[in-house]
């Protein structure tokens, strides 16, 4: 009898779990879109009417990601590949075209401030976009927040397209960033699970002024 109830436990413990990674969308490809509301503390801000109608769209395909963010001031992409730990940052701003090489340290750098959150679920569900959430409060080592509803049963295989999620155990829905005066707000318009071309993540080969991280970054210092 001990025997028998012994092995009915952990028949109903495994169906569980089997049941439970069915239900959950392993994503190793797809594009997302997002949709981007800018608030300010300043009402005379241009910055923010500037940005009123921006995107932000997500290409992510094995160990290579791509987001494009385009606002009218106009499109600022990031491609990363977590395999080779090399980046490239393209900037089209009012007909100037460069683009910036980034090394796996200099990835890093330049993600810093929602580098390695670690989120407290709230397992509270709530619809949003279409999509059952869970709301997710994160904190980094430096003390910054992130709250973000996510979709558990959405699940990115490559967890590098964004420092702040790499924890994360789900596709972010909603979320919001602060830089500065300016609130930006993320709210998920479209999932896409067709194969993305390879071509998204090819890197121009004319076109562009380039230059290294470092060297931007000593433009910066000498700008303040």
């Amino acid at each position: 009898m001990r025997n028998w109830k012994l092995l009915l436990l952990f028949f109903i413990c495994n169906t569980s779990l089997i049941g439970h990674s069915l239900a959950q969308k392993i994503v190793n490809e797809a594009t997302i879109s997002y949709a981007i509301s800018t608030e300010s503390t300043d009402d005379k801000s241009t910055a923010a009417k500037s940005l009123e109608g921006a995107t932000l769209t997500v290409y992510i395909k094995g160990n290579q990601s791509r987001t494009d963010m385009i606002s009218a001031l106009g499109t600022e992409s990031n491609l990363y590949d977590s395999k080779t730990a090399k980046g490239t940052i393209l900037k089209q701003y009012s007909g100037q075209k460069l683009m910036i090489t980034l090394t796996g340290n200099n990835w890093e750098q330049k993600n810093q401030f929602y580098q390695n959150m670690k989120f407290s679920i709230d397992n509270t569900e709530q619809t949003i976009a279409g999509l059952k959430c869970k709301k997710a409060t994160g904190k980094s080592p430096d003390g910054n927040t992130l709250i973000v509803y996510f979709a558990s049963d959405i699940v990115l295989v490559n967890k590098h397209y964004n420092n702040a999620f790499t924890q994360l155990p789900g596709l972010p829905v909603q979320y919001e960033l602060q830089s500065g005066k300016l609130k930006f707000k993320y709210l998920l318009s479209n999932v896409n699970y067709d194969p993305v071309p390879a071509a998204k993540f090819e890197i121009p080969k004319t076109g562009f002024r380039i230059m290294s991280y470092e060297e931007t970054q000593q433009l910066k210092k000498g700008e303040n």
